[in-house]
């Protein structure tokens, strides 16, 4: 069964922009200009997609439609189908990519044997794509698409300079944002995104999961990374091979950062996987520098 779907907002964030929030999932965004209106991710099934335009009502009707899809994940864009042809959908070029990995494809078929929600969707990928950045120009508002991999190559974040908000979607998260693998190039990705996302000095930070929108996340997920790489720094050559390492005392979730309360057990399950992913790309990160002769 979908999540419900209710409009949400943020302490002292403008009206022009709307939280999209499919219960605990994720949240996508709608932000409306003089020009047109933006529709930042899809969410996880058209039905979900077309329940948040529905509650949207007139809000939108006055104005063309662009939807940007953040990455392809399936939660941020499995619902395209139901605005595709009436809307121009962009995302990053290394979105096509993605979209055509035979991975892609099995996530569905193994999430649409699990759950009948997902058996009507279809892979819908963008109509445009831009590599670096690219900016649309709604009048009042400017939204600069930022390429911020790490997370997923394809990763790309939303800057309203003239509001000072940054819709960082999955590259900035409460309580700790996901390496998109246990590679350590992928781990010096996402420091640089969340660097650049710092260095705008937004007013408001506003990620996908976590309900939140205090700039200080940046800063919190940027210390959870220099801790992780301090605490490794400190580890014997067999302690770097020990499999086990992340459940060991120093080394747990728990050990760096607060699980808050009142989470549910199986998202607090999910960001220790994301913690064990962060862990051993960090691990990697220290090892590669050491085979190359960089101090520990």
């Amino acid at each position: 069964m979908n999540p419900a779907v209710e409009l949400c907002s943020h302490p002292g964030l403008d009206e022009r922009i709307i939280i999209l929030r499919a219960g605990d999932e994720v949240d996508a965004v709608f932000v409306r200009t003089e020009r047109f209106n933006v529709l930042i991710d899809t969410l996880g099934t058209p039905e979900l997609c077309r329940m948040a335009l529905d509650l949207l009502g007139d809000r939108g009707e006055d104005r063309p439609l662009i939807v940007v899809n953040s990455h392809m994940d399936w939660d941020h864009f499995w619902g395209n189908s139901a605005v595709s042809g009436r809307a121009p959908i962009i995302a990053h070029a290394a979105a096509l990519d993605r979209l055509r990995d035979a991975s892609t494809q099995q996530i569905l078929k193994d999430k649409a044997s699990q759950e009948m929600r997902f058996a009507n969707v279809e892979l819908i990928g963008p109509d445009i794509t831009f590599s670096g950045s690219m900016v649309l120009h709604g009048g009042d508002l400017t939204l600069e698409l930022i390429h911020t991999p790490g997370h997923t190559p394809d990763h790309i974040a939303v800057w309203i300079p003239e509001l000072r908000i940054c819709l960082a979607v999955d590259a900035v998260e409460y309580p700790i944002p996901e390496v998109g693998s246990r590679i350590a190039d992928d781990l010096r990705q996402i420091r640089s995104s969340l660097r650049r996302i710092r260095d705008l000095d937004a007013k408001l930070v506003i990620p996908a999961h976590g309900r939140t929108s205090s700039p200080s996340v940046v800063d919190e997920n940027l210390a959870y990374f220099e801790a992780l790489a301090v605490r490794v720094r400190g580890l014997s050559e067999s302690r770097l091979a020990d499999p086990e390492l992340g459940s060991t005392s120093g080394f747990r979730l728990d050990d760096f950062v607060a699980i808050p309360d009142g989470m549910p057990l199986d998202t607090a399950a999910f960001y220790r996987n994301c913690h064990e992913t962060n862990l051993a790309a960090t691990v990697q990160a220290h090892i590669e520098k050491l085979k190359s002769g960089g101090h520990a």
